[in-house]
């Protein structure tokens, strides 16, 4: 299930990959680069989906698990 901040944070994603669509639009047509504006702008709203999607929580493995329950008691 997906919280209110995560919520929020993949519709922030949505709306910076939005402004990045627009600016590459709009670039200079004799510009054969691009706009670098809009390629940071689609890298920003990629780290920031998949992190509001849950791809950057940690996750311990089984060892680190029992280590850290061990030591809990």
């Amino acid at each position: 299930m997906i919280h209110t901040g995560r919520l929020i944070e993949l519709a922030a994603a949505v709306l910076i990959l939005a402004a990045g669509v627009y600016f590459y639009r709009r670039r200079d047509k004799s510009d054969g680069y691009g706009s670098q504006g809009a390629v940071i702008l689609f890298v920003v709203a990629a780290i920031m989906a998949i992190h509001a999607l849950g791809g950057l929580d940690y996750h311990p493995s089984a060892a680190e698990a029992e280590y850290f329950r061990g030591r809990a008691q």
